[in-house]
């Protein structure tokens, strides 16, 4: 018995016509009922009555058939992890709203990397990696959410936030004395939402409560304008060029990071996968070990804190 009579097999069953199965399958009409014939030889029973007008699947045909499907599927499975095993398939990459911007020259050697077209929050991608939906993904994420997905992170990138104000003073601003704003959507905001609550109770900053998801974009200058504070801006606005009201002003007091990792799958073993994340290896660590840098505590890469454990 082959796989490819198992196929034939199939084939017919679902067709119930030696003719259309034949041309299905790209093979001529009397090698397939050839084929059909010695795998019953090997069974030892009979998968079809045929004559002239019809064919129909016996009782033993009947009941083999799931069996044969279960077979064929654990056959493509195993063809398929076997291709991911020598790196014949793209990496697919998810991320949020940050890439690096080297990330094909640093990578063209490792693998062919395919980049997601679905953007999605930080621990949406995360549940995505572990879930086997993506290989790797730059997202944002805790020790806990680490340990709980069975995930390994490495430090691919840090953002030094700023705060957005209105009027023309761009001097430095003590992280107190800025505002953090905090959304009601909590499927969207997650990750940013943990991130605020930690940073407001840590550093005196005050935690505005929003419901219209002004984390970014239009809807988060206009709450700067309505604000009597500067407001910490989000990873997703740190490019947004700002609109010609407002400036920009560093936080100090301490400097706010937000840090992005690569992630990828404790129990990984392909090899291009592996391969790609020494090459996005980062040679540094983006100021977040200044003395005056924060983190939030569970951060996997607050080494400082770390350090302080110990």
């Amino acid at each position: 018995m082959e796989l490819r009579q198992l196929r034939y097999f199939v084939a017919v069953a679902e067709e119930l016509n030696f003719g259309r199965a034949a041309r299905r399958l790209l093979i001529a009409g009397p090698s397939l009922s050839q084929q059909i014939k010695a795998l019953e030889r090997d069974l030892g029973v009979r998968l079809f009555d045929r004559d002239r007008r019809s064919v129909s699947l016996t009782p033993a045909g009947f009941a083999l058939l799931s069996d044969a499907r279960a077979l064929l599927e654990r056959a493509d499975d195993f063809r398929h992890r076997a291709r991911r095993l020598a790196g014949s398939e793209p990496v697919r990459l998810g991320y949020v709203n940050w890439l690096p911007p080297d990330l094909t020259a640093r990578t063209a050697a490792a693998a062919q990397v395919h980049v997601d077209a679905w953007v999605a929050p930080s621990h949406t991608q995360a549940a995505r990696v572990a879930e086997g939906g993506l290989d790797l993904a730059i997202c944002w994420l805790r020790t806990g959410d680490l340990e709980r997905h069975g995930l390994h992170a490495q430090l691919i990138g840090a953002d030094r936030l700023y705060a957005v104000a209105t009027g023309g003073d761009t001097t430095e601003v003590p992280a107190r004395e800025t505002g953090i704003l905090l959304d009601a959507d909590t499927t969207s905001w997650s990750s940013w939402n943990a991130y605020a609550e930690e940073l407001a109770g840590e550093t005196g900053a005050t935690a505005v409560r929003i419901s219209d998801g002004g984390i970014t974009g239009p809807g988060f200058f206009d709450h700067v304008r309505r604000c009597r504070r500067p407001i910490v801006n989000s990873p997703k606005g740190q490019t947004t060029p700002l609109p010609p009201d407002l400036v920009r002003r560093p936080v100090v007091a301490p400097e706010i990071y937000w840090t992005w990792s690569l992630v990828w799958r404790r129990t990984e073993v392909r090899g291009s996968v592996l391969a790609v994340v020494e090459a996005l290896r980062a040679d540094g660590h983006f100021g977040i070990d200044g003395p005056d840098a924060w983190l939030p505590k569970d951060d996997p890469h607050r080494r400082q804190a770390r350090l302080a454990e110990l």
